[in-house]
């Protein structure tokens, strides 16, 4: 059965007649980076211009759990600076803007206290990205340059190595096998290390027995999650600024555009260039900022650990970084991009197998909700972001007829709400268990378990995305998937669903009269089922 997303084929953003600006800003671990950008009528996207400011969130978060009331200031500071260069380019409505933040703010005590301050003294709403949309994110720009190399459509590793945590992807041909965020930081090594008093000729020993110790923890964990994986990989793709710099230095060999061969001989022998020297030295020397200076020994440290720990004896390094997928995920308007759909989608299959769903059943009531959801657009009126969730509460709904057919609905909601998927926030697969709890039975009240603590949008949203889930279970109710294709017609106060099928679909329509009360006193219309022999 093939695993790919059920989206139609018409779902890439509608073009714009006018270039559309936009911003992305990176609150991270060493510094405050911005990208502005264009994204042209075609879709495509024009860098436009770049900053980067340091401010070490990570040296308050990393050793005292808390960011500093200074810190903050100076993070204030840079993004009113940011706030009024975009105010330049015209950049104002929150549409064209995306603010997140890493692990030095995600792992802050004070992290809601900060998020406080920024919002009031610059009006930016700082997000923190979980570890399920860095690897979304990630995986958006890396799949580009699978396509266009063919060394890298094997067994490939995707590593970045950043402040305060390491990125991991495993993918093959595409598809993402593993993913997994580890605390392996190159700030976060560096003071550790700084905590201990020992000779000034131990710290790079201890640093590469904590990763050594880390990268074959992450090993293991690929091994377990993937039967696939084998030493050595085909490849192994290393992202980051301070892996680009590296390979800037040492001549790395251009394999194409975006892409260069870095040597793991010549990049150990770089590293330890750099760990011999003070932070200071590297300071002066590359006109680093101190933080800077003090994180790049660990980071290629950490990169060379890897490497070798996968026998290999070259990595590849991408010019490519967070913010370009942000800018990527802007470009789509909230919309998940397709090949992106298609691994959150894999990623909904398989947990279905695991407990043994009627596969042929979910994949067809996929099909039918996103049709419905796309042709009835103007009567929800939510945005495109919300059909990714709605497909995978399609395919997961009846997961929970694996612990018991009593309240099957509610298992349903516990096993997504358990369950880890790829590139999907804890937010969105909150929304997708509720959505597939509502399939059945009840419909949302105030009173209930997990939809209460809902914002009022998300409410309105789960309802309305588990009224059209009811309607396209309704349309497969002999679990024959007799109905092809379905095409919607409103007139007035109601709408007629006309089924595509030269075979009979008496069962379909009794099962619509028994589903189409919360659809109906949602959208305030009746709804019918018409065939088309």
């Amino acid at each position: 059965m093939k695993t790919d997303s059920v989206y139609s084929k018409n779902t890439e953003r509608r073009n714009t007649e006018t270039p559309w600006p936009v911003a992305v800003i990176d609150v991270g671990t060493t510094s405050v980076r911005m990208q502005v950008a264009e994204i042209l009528p075609d879709g495509s996207i024009r860098r436009l211009e770049s900053f980067s400011q340091a401010v070490s969130l990570g040296k308050d978060s990393f050793i005292s759990g808390e960011i500093k009331r200074e810190t903050i200031e100076d993070c204030v500071h840079v993004l009113s600076i940011y706030r009024d260069r975009l105010k330049e380019y015209a950049i104002t409505d929150s549409r064209q803007i995306r603010v997140i933040a890493t692990s030095a703010v995600k792992e802050a005590r004070n992290r809601l206290a900060f998020q406080d301050r920024i919002y009031i003294a610059t009006g930016f709403e700082v997000e923190p990205l979980d570890e399920a949309e860095l690897h979304r994110v990630t995986y958006l720009g890396i799949v580009t340059l699978i396509e266009a190399f063919p060394q890298l459509a094997g067994l490939t590793v995707v590593c970045e190595v950043g402040g305060g945590t390491t990125e991991t992807l495993v993918l093959k041909q595409n598809d993402v096998l593993f993913s997994q965020t580890f605390r392996l930081g190159a700030l976060r090594l560096r003071k550790r290390v700084e905590a201990y008093d020992i000779a000034d000729s131990q710290p790079v020993d201890l640093m590469t027995a904590e990763i050594d110790r880390r990268v074959a923890r992450m090993l293991e964990n690929f091994e377990k999650a993937s039967g696939e994986f084998q030493l050595p990989p085909d490849a192994m793709i290393a992202l980051g600024g301070d892996i680009r710099f590296a390979a800037k230095e040492i001549q790395a060999k251009a394999v194409g555009e975006g892409l260069f061969e870095v040597k793991i001989e010549k990049l150990e022998k770089f590293a330890a260039k750099i760990l011999s020297q003070s932070v200071s030295q590297l300071a002066t020397q590359y006109h680093f900022s101190l933080t800077d200076a003090g994180t790049l020994g660990p980071a290629l440290l950490a990169y060379c650990t890897i490497a070798k720990r996968l026998k290999l004896k070259s990595l590849y390094v991408a010019e490519f970084n967070l913010r370009d997928g942000l800018v990527q995920e802007l470009a789509g308007r909230g919309r998940w991009n397709l090949s992106v759909q298609n691994q959150i989608s894999r990623s909904a299959i398989q947990l279905g197998k695991r407990y043994q769903f009627d596969e042929s059943h979910a994949v067809k009531v996929a099909q039918l909700s996103c049709s419905l959801f796309e042709q009835l657009q103007e009567l929800h009126g939510l945005e495109d972001r919300f059909l990714g969730i709605l497909e995978m509460a399609a395919i997961l709904h009846e997961i929970g007829l694996f612990v018991s057919v009593r309240s099957s609905h509610k298992h349903s909601l516990y096993l997504i709400r358990n369950s880890e998927f790829f590139g999907i926030s804890d937010r969105d697969v909150e929304l997708v268990s509720l959505v597939a709890r509502y399939h059945r039975r009840a419909i949302p009240q105030p009173s209930h378990l997990y939809y209460s603590q809902l914002s009022r949008d998300d409410r309105v949203a789960v309802a309305k995305l588990a009224a059209i889930l009811r309607i396209a279970k309704a349309m497969d109710a002999t679990r024959n998937q007799v109905v092809e294709e379905i095409e919607c017609q409103i007139k007035g106060t109601e709408v007629n669903v006309v089924a595509k099928t030269d075979k009979d679909v008496s069962m379909e329509k009794l099962e619509l009269k028994s589903n189409c009360r919360l659809f109906e006193s949602i959208f305030g219309v009746t709804v019918n089922l018409e065939s088309l022999n």
